[in-house]
């Protein structure tokens, strides 16, 4: 009986603890769980030069949706730019490989950017993020269906159900897909 009495006292300090720490604070608990989702999101792309010469023509694609030797790629290749010429001027091309290459999701410290890099083989370099299992993976429940939806178009149109995706947050709560 006696060690039952010694035991009680350190769990019911533990208790008052968690206690305490449970009713803490609100906002220190929305700044760690908003800090931990950042951490959990995708850098967005910030670049003034990329978002003029890119977000010109489409969605700015964060960085880290692709590994670097797939943006080599992509920028080594842009006459044929998904059939269209998207040329570009040596040194703008070279400014905006190196962002891009810098930023890819195998060179960043974003958990979301670490898990689609994860999910591509060494030896593939995708050159569109719906082609990445991680894609694939987190859109197995919606169909070719809703992608060809008029308001949608195609998986690569992410900000029509993903709104803040440019900012590079595709939070599962943020999803709105239209009818």
């Amino acid at each position: 009986m006696k060690s039952f009495q010694i035991l009680r006292i350190p769990i019911l300090v533990l208790a008052g603890t968690v206690t305490f720490f449970a009713l803490a604070d609100d906002d220190d608990e929305t700044e760690h769980h908003h800090a931990r989702n950042n951490r959990r999101q995708i850098a967005a792309a910030t670049d003034p030069l990329y978002k003029e010469e890119c977000g010109s023509c489409h969605m700015l694609y964060p960085a880290g949706l692709l590994p670097a030797r797939s943006w080599t790629v992509m920028m080594g290749g842009l006459k044929d730019h998904f059939g269209e010429n998207a040329s570009l001027d040596p040194a703008v091309k070279e400014k905006l490989t190196a962002f891009l290459v810098e930023n890819a999701a195998d060179r960043s410290d974003q958990r979301r950017s670490r898990k689609i890099a994860q999910s591509i083989p060494s030896k593939d370099s995708p050159l569109r993020f719906t082609e990445t299992r991680y894609f694939q993976h987190k859109h197995d429940e919606v169909s070719a269906a809703v992608f060809q939806r008029k308001a949608i178009g195609s998986p690569a149109n992410c900000v029509a159900c993903h709104g803040r995706a440019e900012q590079g947050i595709f939070s599962e709560d943020e999803i709105r897909i239209p009818k």
